[in-house]
């Protein structure tokens, strides 16, 4: 078992290291006071090749890998977290069109993806049917060689500046989630409208709602068979939520980063806070916790690598991940105390960012249940 990360890997991290702290970090605090979507960085990002590393060189990628895509997310995240879900916006539909669409389709649409030509999205969450995706309303109706697409999607990362993405529906409700189909659509096309979302944090990140009416699909648009849209859409998560996971990895080390600076520095009763148990007991803490969380993702990401199943490895890894980036900031936050909670510093946006890790890609709840039934053998994840 080896933990080092190999040459192309860790030049992989550096790059990312390097693009965060002089592209990303100086401009965090103002991008998200402005709620500032960094076109820009979007396609310096593309530039690097950060979107192509779970995508072969004949699609426009360079195939580093599931860990590479990892250490990337942690090192955006880390810098500033809103920036980080621009890689799942690119790199998950690109990775979904790679595993399920035709020829034509990966030649055509998932180079301008991996490029960041095209600005992409995907839409599964409707205002009735999160956790529960087959709940969803939305209902793609045969009209002719194509579809009618009718339906409301809702907190849709860049769905207010998305060109493309992938939108799920049925086709044939009567069949359940064997009757769900899964399109990559064209989303400046007549017919959808869209509605921005305000929210507590990622700010420099736009969420919105996109509302279709009478929206034409093409036949070609659809990916895969009618009917196996439920089983992309799962497959679809299990790799951006890996990415989240990453992510929420490089928020817990942001929050522990600046605690032990603060406690390094403070100082009360003629001491460095640092000095003081109660003190040192969260920080011990909050290394622990990253640290746990750090190499579950990097099994989860290494088992993706070898092509083995990780969906439950991925669960424990996203829910760990989570955890931790919600306690190092809370934690954080105490440690700084009033300038924790000021906006003048960035750990009020870290336990802002934070507690979105918990919610997006699968809430908590959803992968203790993951966890739990397969512990108990009611459901097997790694099928």
């Amino acid at each position: 078992m080896d933990f080092e990360p190999s040459e192309e890997q860790a030049a992989a991290r550096e790059l990312a290291r390097d693009f965060a702290e002089k592209e990303v970090m100086p401009t965090a605090a103002k991008d998200d006071k402005k709620h500032s979507f960094r076109r820009d960085l979007v396609t310096k990002m593309g530039d690097l090749g950060f979107y192509g590393c779970l995508i072969p060189e004949e699609y426009g990628g360079n195939h580093l890998g599931f860990v590479a895509h990892a250490l990337i997310s942690e090192e955006l995240a880390k810098a500033h977290s809103a920036i980080r879900v621009y890689l799942n916006m690119q790199a998950g539909p690109a990775l979904t069109l790679l595993e399920f669409g035709n020829e034509e389709q990966k030649k055509q649409h998932i180079p301008p993806l991996v490029s960041a030509e095209t600005i992409g999205c995907f839409a599964i969450t409707e205002p009735d049917a999160g956790s529960d995706v087959a709940a969803m309303k939305a209902t793609a109706v045969r009209d002719g060689k194509g579809y009618i697409l009718n339906g409301t999607k809702t907190w849709i990362s860049n769905a207010t500046v998305a060109d493309a993405g992938i939108v799920f529906g049925y086709t044939d409700r009567s069949q359940r989630h064997r009757g769900m189909s899964a399109f990559y659509v064209d989303l400046n096309q007549p017919g959808v409208s869209r509605r921005p979302l305000e929210k507590l944090g990622t700010h420099a990140s736009p969420t919105g709602e996109l509302i279709f009416e009478n929206f034409r699909i093409p036949e070609r648009s659809r990916i895969g068979k009618e009917g196996e849209g439920f089983k992309i859409c799962m497959q679809h998560l299990a790799h951006t939520r890996l990415s989240c996971a990453a992510g929420a990895v490089g928020v817990a080390q942001a929050a522990r980063e600046a605690a032990v600076s603060y406690a390094n520095q403070r100082e009360q009763f003629g001491q460095k806070i640092g000095q003081f148990q109660m003190i040192q007991d969260l920080i011990a803490q909050m290394v622990v916790q990253e640290e746990a969380a750090r190499l579950l993702v990097y099994r989860a990401a290494a088992l993706a690598d070898r092509g083995k199943p990780n969906n439950l490895e991925v669960s424990i890894a996203k829910y760990t991940a989570a955890e931790a980036a919600a306690f190092n900031a809370e934690a954080a936050m105490k440690i700084l105390g009033a300038y924790g909670y000021s906006t003048e510093f960035p750990v009020e946006r870290y336990w802002r960012d934070a507690k979105s890790y918990q919610i997006v890609e699968g809430s908590g709840n959803i992968h203790k249940l993951i966890i739990a039934q397969d512990a108990l053998g009611y459901r097997k994840a790694n099928r």
